[in-house]
């Protein structure tokens, strides 16, 4: 499906839908846009040209619309396939617990795709970060993120608490929280498939299921025993599981798993030995963040969130929206601009998305950075976002 999601954006003025974002937002997205658009000209002698279109989340909708999350927008990315964000608020009180959750529901972006790489010349607390080469897989739907949640001592709570002492004889604490962590078959082996077809494309040589089914068995557990039946079932001429094989895989994409608590150490001391992550909802976001600190940190991290059966998909900064920096034209786009070369690359503009890595890489080695890539080196430059994206556009033109 993803290759039909390519052949679709074959044309020559694609429009893609674009939110601002809260905070920051003002102040990376007007810069990387113009860093796309350069990229995009470049790579196809001005044959091609990006359409975008703003639509609206966040604090803008909202004071808008009266809506955190208008229906047009999910519409309009839903209509157009594809999609980029800046970064967005979380509502204070009822309602939307969090916009990007929400966005990824509504549009059953099933994937949050996370690539972790090093760029030469970004400082950071290990020893080695070059060997931090990495593709995060973390499902998108489910997990303790259905938001299946009652509060403690509501009248709900006190029911269902009830209820499971009755027909489960479980003890539970009667001024507890309670929620559920639903882990489907269905949403593990779209997420499995997707990263063994990633790794697959890719040329990658190992594939991680990262779970705590030592203690959650039937979730998590159930996690990593819906992969290994899915490489046996469908990618058993390209892959092989670790207790097939006794860790001699041959020519095929080796299969393994790790507890999570484990692998989080085994990124810092051998982070060589692992390609693909395939992981659920809260594991991926403990481990997306763990992994970002290793190369930089998340002003770095690029993100996107896609549903490979449809094509559809939405890329994102994946920082916050840092309200007290808005407005200063000093932060760093990088995760923007990242996420922007992840989604030219989702639709085939190979090209383009090149472009666009090799002038950061650029500008990071030779120290051309926003302050806080600045921080701790003594060849660098410190520059304003804009001055910094300026000279993207710079070195893509030449």
């Amino acid at each position: 499906m993803i290759n039909k999601t390519k052949k679709s954006y074959d044309t020559a003025n694609p429009s893609i839908p674009f939110i601002e974002g809260d905070g920051i937002g003002i102040d990376i997205w007007s810069p990387s846009q113009k860093v796309f658009d350069a990229a995009v000209s470049k790579a196809y002698s001005n044959q091609r040209k990006i359409e975008w279109i703003e639509v609206l989340a966040g604090q803008k909708a909202f004071d808008s619309t009266g809506e955190w999350l208008p229906e047009s927008t999910i519409q309009s990315i839903d209509d157009h396939k594809v999609g980029i964000k800046g970064p967005l608020t979380t509502p204070v009180g009822g309602g939307i617990r969090s916009l990007n959750v929400a966005i990824r529901q509504k549009l059953d972006l099933y994937v949050c795709l996370r690539p972790m790489r090093w760029f030469k010349g970004v400082l950071t607390p290990t020893k080695k970060p070059e060997n931090v080469d990495m593709v995060l897989f973390r499902e998108n739907t489910e997990d303790v993120y259905a938001g299946k949640e009652l509060e403690a001592l509501t009248e709900e709570a006190l029911k269902l608490n009830k209820y499971l002492k009755k027909e489960f004889g479980w003890e539970i604490r009667e001024d507890s929280g309670l929620g559920l962590k639903p882990v489907s078959k269905t949403a593990s082996e779209k997420l499995i498939r997707a990263a063994l077809q990633y790794a697959v494309e890719e040329n990658r040589k190992n594939v991680v299921l990262v779970h705590k089914g030592n203690i959650m068995k039937f979730t998590e557990g159930a996690f990593r025993s819906w992969g290994y039946d899915l490489v046996r079932e469908e990618f058993s001429d390209v892959a092989v599981s670790w207790e097939d094989c006794e860790g001699q895989p041959g020519d095929k994409i080796l299969v393994q798993d790790i507890i999570a608590d484990a692998f989080l150490q085994q990124i810092l001391i051998k982070p060589e030995d692992f390609d693909i992550i395939a992981t659920t909802n809260l594991n991926g976001d403990y481990l997306s963040d763990a992994l970002a600190a290793q190369i930089g940190g998340i002003g770095i991290s690029p993100g996107g969130n896609i549903n490979y059966e449809t094509g559809r998909a939405m890329f994102e900064a994946t920082h916050g929206t840092a309200p007290k920096y808005a407005g200063q034209d000093n932060v760093n786009p990088g995760s923007l601009l990242l996420s922007g070369e992840m989604m030219l690359r989702h639709i085939g503009w190979t090209e383009a998305a090149d472009l666009v890595l090799s002038s950061i890489s650029d500008a990071i080695e030779k120290g051309f950075v926003t302050y806080d890539l600045a921080r701790g080196r003594n060849d660098s430059t410190t520059v304003s976002t804009s001055d910094f994206c300026k000279y993207l556009i710079e070195f893509i033109e030449s």
